[in-house]
């Protein structure tokens, strides 16, 4: 008899899509899309992030946040109103979904920091872990400009229906449907994951967590959730925001190549990897992961050095796709090139246009 252990760590699904024009496209299409791969999740979290949501309001931050009751909702909100100009606060529209139970007050808030300084990003982001860190029982979801993150306990399929995904449109979505490990399944801790306009979708398991962590909080950041995809969204923003590396080097840092396969390397590339490998080496992501980062200007698709997890990227004119199956993919569209990206490769989606 075939033998299974209780523990299963190769679920999760991810699907994602960029339109490089900045052509804005229904979230009914995202949730087809993951839809299909339905039985890589047990139902205890689904997610969405989507860019250029939010045109009307595009130079603002949105908050969305989750609160346990009415008096941590009031506590957060005293804090943004002591800190931020308050454009708009609104509810998150909802529909009553059976499969989707006990949800907590979901807000979102449309700011400005009140005090102009040229670093409104890092304020931004102080912010928002400073709210998840010191009140109680409130979380930010996202914190990104003409962007918003979606996520709840349940299949991602019945959570685009419960946040009534079909109305609104974007020019990047990712997705998620979560198949949880070490953590629980919770409103908080399903993916995506955020911060600031990066947003992580993740398949995977990652072994270097420890050391992740501790270099991020040399840099300020507070790892409050004790998972691994937090922490890739927050060394995104290291590396690609605050230190402005290259998408193909924040690649090799957070999946570098063996150092055998350095050595083998022609003289000017071998001396670039063994550089990046000696200045990051605490930024190293050990263990078997596929991830999709979105951000303001595009989306990106990583693996780990092996390729432990699976992922397929296709194209049909300017839209580059990305998703754990080929079957999501072909489910919305029918390409005109599909492949699978090598282990520790980037694929690259950019926003060539301005959003229509």
């Amino acid at each position: 008899m075939e033998m299974r252990s209780e523990k299963d760590i190769s679920g999760c699904s991810l699907a994602g899509f960029i339109s490089e024009s900045g052509e804005r496209i229904s979230g009914d299409v995202i949730i087809s899309s993951i839809a299909v791969m339905h039985e890589r999740g047990n139902g205890l979290g689904g997610g969405f992030a989507a860019y250029g949501i939010y045109p009307d309001y595009r130079d603002y931050y949105a908050l969305h946040l989750i609160c346990d009751d009415d008096k941590s909702r009031e506590q957060a909100e005293r804090f943004i109103e002591n800190n931020f100009y308050i454009e708009c606060k609104e509810p998150i529209p909802t529909r009553n979904v059976p499969s989707i139970t006990d949800p907590p007050i979901l807000m979102r808030y449309f700011i400005k920091p009140i005090v102009e300084s040229g670093k409104e990003d890092d304020f931004v982001m102080h912010a928002a872990m400073k709210i998840n860190a010191e009140i109680d029982g409130v979380y930010v979801i996202s914190s990104g400009k003409n962007m918003g993150a979606f996520k709840a306990v349940g299949y991602p399929e019945d959570v685009g229906v419960f946040f009534r995904l079909e109305e609104y449109e974007g020019y990047t979505w990712i997705a998620h449907g979560r198949f949880p490990t070490n953590t629980p399944g919770w409103w908080g801790g399903a993916h995506p994951f955020t911060i600031l306009d990066w947003a992580v979708v993740h398949n995977g398991e990652i072994s270097s967590y420890g050391i992740n962590k501790r270099y991020l909080e040399m840099f300020g950041y507070r790892c409050t959730l004790l998972t691994d995809t937090e922490v890739m969204a927050y060394l995104f923003d290291l590396l690609l925001r605050r230190h402005r590396l290259p998408v193909e080097i924040v690649a090799k840092a957070l999946a570098s190549p063996f150092w055998e396969d350095i050595e083998r390397m022609p003289p000017g590339k071998r001396e670039l990897m063994m550089a990046v490998r000696s200045v990051y080496g605490s930024a190293l992501v050990n263990g078997p992961f596929a991830i999709l980062l979105g951000y303001r200007d595009g989306l990106i698709g990583l693996n780990d050095r092996i390729k432990l997890r699976p992922l397929v990227a296709a194209r049909k004119g300017d839209i580059l796709y990305i998703a754990s199956e080929e079957a999501a993919i072909r489910e919305i569209t029918n390409p005109a090139d599909v492949w699978m990206p090598k282990a520790g490769e980037p694929v690259i989606g950019r926003l060539k246009g301005e959003t229509q």
